[in-house]
């Protein structure tokens, strides 16, 4: 008498609202795609051709600091030539960047 019945409801608006509640995620998404995985991507591609371009002569900074000049290009491995008569050998990967000519004075 004093409750009234109730009555199953379409769920119409439910699809919407489950959009809406997943928009925030989808953003979060987008924007880390934006801004974290798309440049890592980028640099990884940059460090590549910069490893795969490697010639003889050429003067280079190593990941564990050391300065050189390659003196052998393998195919997995370089010599680096850090002072007259002192050569060692190193993967290419471990080459962060190469140096304009001339900026090594030691050798």
């Amino acid at each position: 008498m004093f409750i009234s019945s109730a009555y199953a409801q379409a769920a119409a608006g439910d699809t919407q609202s489950t959009l809406i509640s997943m928009l925030p995620l989808l953003l979060m998404f987008v924007v880390l795609y934006f801004v974290m995985i798309r440049p890592q991507m980028k640099r990884q591609k940059e460090h590549k051709a910069m490893v795969e371009a490697l010639a003889k002569g050429d003067e280079v900074i190593t990941a564990g600091g050391l300065l050189g000049k390659v003196s052998k290009v393998g195919e997995a491995y370089i010599g680096l030539e850090l002072t007259d008569g002192v050569e060692v050998q190193m993967q290419r990967t471990a080459v962060v960047q190469v140096l304009p000519k001339g900026s090594i004075k030691a050798l």
